[in-house]
């Protein structure tokens, strides 16, 4: 038997047990809400009557975060105009049920999230004993917060919650760990070298293309013939595709869709691969598995990469080393932000500049002459600029 209604000094508002409820009506229905302080009754009854005054009143949601989440993801179609992409949708489903529903009770209501109980989910993020001592990274908490941040924004436009208690949360950024840095460390030339010279024969020409054209490794294992040309005075790699999760689908952005020029050498490595090979048709993989299927990147990484980087004296390296260390030589070479930023299929030269920035001449450099001793204001000839091509070939 509920606790009975005791009035207070403030109208409307009763105290029942331990908690203090109050009353209103809302297209001819009464609705009652209870609080655990009188203050906070007070302040809450008289917002619901200003918002019902002002036609601005939303009832309260009854659903749960994770019944409400698990509709959405389903539904969610992104904001942008680049769209929602089926494998990021995957990406959050994953991040949902990995980390998000562990954390919040099933009953947890969506009105019952508040900023401090998002907080307190960041928290538990950088825990490593949460997570069986594994430290997760700040870019993987950022990545786990972007699905929730998105239904929660979701639910305020749809009029179930009144703010997006997610929005402001601060995220971790913890040098250690995420470093500019740490996470763009290129090869040198001589590791290279030595990588290329242990790296069983059968996948150095697959480690020379991430070197030289910086592809990603998901964009390289969805390579066919067809996208490679080899003939004409410009010889390059189309990037058309990508695949991910043994997904086939676009490349990551409307930039990573480009032609990448490659070397002489690598022409001549990839004719010979393409003579000797039995999936030799248009639309074969460049680098198949030994049945002619696509690469698993996770093979390649045990049963070649990393062997070879620890013979090579360089065992902190992956996939993606490859692709920095394409940035590094491009950036050395004196290629502008603009040019390394296409090369590489970044959505902007900023986002390029913001994680190689350290990579370059932080000098301030000669005085700025005049008159007879004017620098050349002009663009640099092309010719002065070696290609990428002639040093791959001196690898």
């Amino acid at each position: 038997m509920a606790a009975p209604l005791v009035k207070t000094k403030t109208p409307g508002v009763y105290r029942r047990g331990s908690r203090y409820v109050f009353s209103y009506r809302v297209e001819g229905k009464q609705r009652w809400e209870s609080c655990r302080t009188l203050e906070e009754a007070r302040r809450a009854k008289a917002a619901r009557h200003t918002d019902i005054g002002r036609g601005e009143f939303e009832q309260q949601s009854r659903l749960s975060l994770e019944g409400y989440a698990r509709d959405w993801i389903e539904r969610y179609h992104g904001r942008g105009r680049r769209g929602f992409r089926e494998d990021t949708r995957d990406d959050y489903r994953r991040q949902l049920d990995q980390y998000v529903f562990r954390y919040f009770p099933a009953r947890t209501k969506l009105t019952e999230v508040s900023p401090s109980k998002v907080a307190g989910f960041v928290g538990w993020l950088c825990d490593p004993s949460k997570h069986d001592g594994r430290e997760l990274a700040d870019g993987t908490v950022r990545n786990v917060m972007a699905p929730l941040r998105a239904c929660l924004a979701t639910a305020v436009r749809e009029g179930l919650i009144r703010s997006n208690p997610a929005r402001d949360i601060d995220l971790p950024h913890r040098a250690a760990l995420d470093s500019d840095e740490e996470n763009v460390r290129p090869l040198t030339r001589d590791q290279l070298d030595m990588f290329l010279r242990v790296v069983p024969v059968r996948w150095r020409t697959f480690f020379d293309l991430l070197a030289v054209t910086g592809v990603r490794i998901s964009e390289a294992i969805a390579l066919e013939w067809r996208h490679v040309e080899l003939d004409g005075s410009t010889p390059h790699v189309k990037v058309r595709q990508r695949i991910v999760r043994a997904k086939v689908g676009p490349p990551k952005s409307r930039h990573g869709r480009r032609d990448v020029p490659i070397p002489h050498s690598l022409v001549v490595e990839l004719r010979r691969q393409r003579a000797d090979t039995e999936w030799a048709a248009d639309t074969d993989p460049v680098f198949p598995s030994t049945t002619g299927t696509v690469l698993m990147p996770s093979n390649v990484f045990s049963r070649s990469l990393k062997p070879a980087a620890g013979e090579a004296g360089v065992p902190w390296i992956g996939f993606h080393t490859f692709r920095h260390t394409c940035a590094s030589m491009l950036i050395a070479e004196g290629r502008n932000i603009v040019q390394v930023s296409r090369w590489l299929g970044h959505h902007s030269p900023a986002f390029t500049l913001t994680r190689y920035a350290h990579l370059m001449d932080g000098d301030i450099g000669s005085p700025l002459e005049l008159g007879a001793n004017k620098v050349q204001t002009g663009p640099t000839p092309l010719d002065a600029i070696p290609r990428v091509g002639v040093l791959a070939e001196s690898l």
